[in-house]
């Protein structure tokens, strides 16, 4: 299966979201990776078929999506942001609802297996709006894989999710992803460093990077630095940089990671950059790092 974008644009009135964005998919997991404002909602309503394009096409397996009518949609599942689910219906009732929606008659063995899959059957008669934030969104999980879709769609799915949650969240996607081509958009790197197959950067309605983990960590080589300073100095440092951490803190002593294209300082060496490290050079402003 390929799924490829090509030139593909999305203007709202004078104001542009998408600005000829072209990328080829196949099966894997795909993080869209940007700060809010960057395209991601935008590029994944156009390809779930809520939004139409100003120009360009999305092609899947050399047919045109816009041509393929149901059969492209039964092929997709879609988690928005915000499903906006009935909040009086129960979790088993909100399941049984977007099966039929697709035509399909679950029964009570496909039911359990579903909602053991997101673990989510001891809660199964409980009420929408009397669920957790995680619980919720792996409901959203379970209503976007009803069919066996091929082509996942998901906004924002750990938004909100405490660690524990974003890990169980991580762990079903690995589980799901082998015959699947899996978009997912975030703005929280630690979800996507072990489990994307590629990173797609988006700045302005345009990809900025594309790629592995590894090979986009690469772009950023000798442009991390790590330097040790007293407390009070390092405190002063943050707060005037946007493009430092505070990576380690010990008595009297804080060891500062910083995203700079020059040597910031004497006493600074370079570190091995992270994903972490290549988001914050790409989307931190950019500014001259103060003198100590």
């Amino acid at each position: 299966m390929k799924l490829v974008f090509d030139q593909i644009s999305k203007n709202y009135g004078k104001k542009q979201a998408l600005a000829g964005v072209s990328m080829t998919l196949s099966e894997g997991v795909y993080a869209l990776l940007g700060p809010n404002g960057s395209g991601k909602t935008t590029l994944m309503n156009i390809l779930a078929g809520v939004l139409k394009a100003s120009e360009g096409i999305i092609t899947l397996d050399g047919k045109e999506i816009g041509t393929l009518g149901n059969e492209y949609r039964k092929l997709l599942g879609y988690l928005p942001q915000d499903p906006g689910f009935y909040p009086g219906f129960t979790v088993v009732e909100i399941i049984s609802y977007f099966a039929s929606l697709k035509g399909i008659r679950l029964n009570e063995q496909e039911l359990k297996e579903k909602l053991e899959f997101v673990n989510l059957y001891n809660e199964r008669k409980m009420k929408y709006k009397a669920l957790s934030g995680g619980m919720k969104r792996r409901l959203g999980i379970a209503v976007a894989l009803i069919g066996q879709p091929h082509i996942l769609i998901m906004d924002e799915p750990t938004a909100g999710l405490d660690p524990k949650e974003r890990i169980r969240f991580r762990n079903i996607i690995s589980g799901i992803s082998h015959d699947k081509i899996i978009i997912y958009s975030t703005h929280i790197v630690s979800d996507i460093e072990s489990i994307a197959d590629r990173v797609i950067m988006l700045k302005n309605g345009e990809i900025i990077n594309n790629g592995p983990v590894c090979e986009i960590t690469k772009t950023i080589k000798g442009k991390v630095w790590s330097c040790e300073l007293e407390k009070d100095i390092a405190e002063e440092y943050v707060i005037n940089n946007n493009n430092t951490l505070i990576t380690e803190m010990g008595s009297g002593c804080v060891i500062l990671k910083i995203i700079s294209d020059e040597k910031p300082l004497e006493s600074a060496s370079e570190a091995v950059p992270s994903l972490e490290d290549a988001y914050m050079y790409y989307y931190g402003e950019k500014e001259k790092l103060p003198e100590l």
